[in-house]
């Protein structure tokens, strides 16, 4: 079985994180979108893996993928994206007869994908989807269930006909192509995959399901970056590589080598990288430190912080916060006071008075 992830877009709701770069390569508790899909893949059985990319993409993606290891990477060029579809229509070459997985780039499991890729038989099934029961599923591929199939896909209703989202875990058999090459563009001039499933539905093909197990995240927005973020760091455990200088440090917290903390006190679940420096600060739960940070004399909480990012003299704490790479954030004094700003394209920038 092969592994097809598609990358093939920047993520415009996060911008402007993903202003230079696109979504999948964010790290969520210090590791890319991307490199967490083909773990999972991985440890799916899967180690031929399909990337669907856009040429404007692509170098960001292979350079966050390079140190995979024990997987083989093909780049498909998607360009312009024109849906799900769309993206296994050009990926034929690669995918030939096999059976594949399609995993969307930006979706993390807590309990990975091997469950989706297991219950998939390839003698009574022609695809097989991950569900999973959300409250509100109007934004969202659903799913009619009955007698262990699928009997209707219903793309992004306004009434759903259930609780059963499609997640984004998709596996098919060949035969998903001979649907995608009689389907219309829908809206946007996309074609959608949910519109494939379907027709393989009329035509009296077998398309099962499994409901995923533990939390799933679609990380569409910054509160969902974060959201993920806090729950993959519920499961770190200790380990300390750094050096630590008058120093309290409670809880499950991660520290990288080379990483020098002084005169600070760090409350886990934290995640630190290497070749930070963090001093007269404080950390609080559920915050992630990328590499080469620097922290000094300053408060974060429930929050991401990039590599290579400085925060300098900051008196009130930063919370529930997605910052970028290579970010300074510094306290100026000046009378009058005034704030200076350079800021970019869609961003929210919050200024508390005391």
């Amino acid at each position: 079985m092969k592994g097809l992830i598609l990358a093939a877009g920047w993520g415009t709701r996060l911008r402007p994180i993903t202003s230079l770069r696109p979504k999948p390569t964010i790290q969520v508790a210090n590791k890319a979108l991307i490199v967490h899909a083909v773990d999972n893949l991985k440890e799916a059985g899967i180690f031929e893996i399909g990337i669907v990319v856009n040429e404007q993409v692509k170098e960001h993606i292979q350079k966050a993928v390079a140190a995979c290891q024990d997987v083989s990477f093909e780049y498909i060029i998607q360009n312009p994206p024109k849906g799900l579809a769309h993206a296994v229509q050009v990926s034929k070459d690669f995918l030939q007869d096999d059976n594949f997985v399609m995993y969307l780039g930006d979706n993390l499991f807590q309990q990975g994908i091997k469950g989706f890729v297991e219950a998939f038989d390839p003698k009574t099934m022609n695809a097989l989807l991950a569900l999973v029961e959300v409250p509100d599923p109007r934004a969202l591929g659903v799913a009619v269930v009955q007698g262990g199939q699928i009997v209707k896909l219903v793309e992004k209703p306004k009434v759903p006909p259930s609780n059963l989202a499609v997640s984004g875990v998709y596996v098919f058999d060949s035969t998903i192509f001979d649907m995608i090459d009689g389907l219309e563009p829908g809206a946007k001039g996309e074609y959608q995959i949910t519109d494939a499933i379907q027709m393989l539905i009329a035509s009296g093909k077998n398309v099962g399901y499994k409901k995923v197990e533990g939390w799933w995240k679609d990380t569409g927005k910054a509160e969902d970056i974060l959201d993920a973020n806090r729950l993959l760091l519920l499961d770190i455990k200790k380990d300390i590589r750094g050096e630590i200088d008058n120093s309290l440090l409670i809880g499950e917290v991660v520290v990288g080598e080379g990483t020098i903390i002084k005169n600070s006190k760090i409350v886990g679940p934290v995640l630190i990288g290497e070749n930070c420096f963090i001093e007269d600060a404080y950390i609080g739960p559920y915050t992630t430190v990328a590499n080469e940070v620097s922290l000094n004399n300053s408060e974060l909480e429930s929050s991401v912080v990039g590599n290579g990012t400085e925060i300098k003299d900051v008196k009130i704490r930063l919370q529930d916060s997605l910052i970028g790479e290579d970010v300074t954030i510094s306290r100026r004094i000046v009378h009058p006071s005034t704030h200076r700003l350079v800021v970019g394209d869609n961003s929210l920038i919050t200024l508390q008075e005391n």
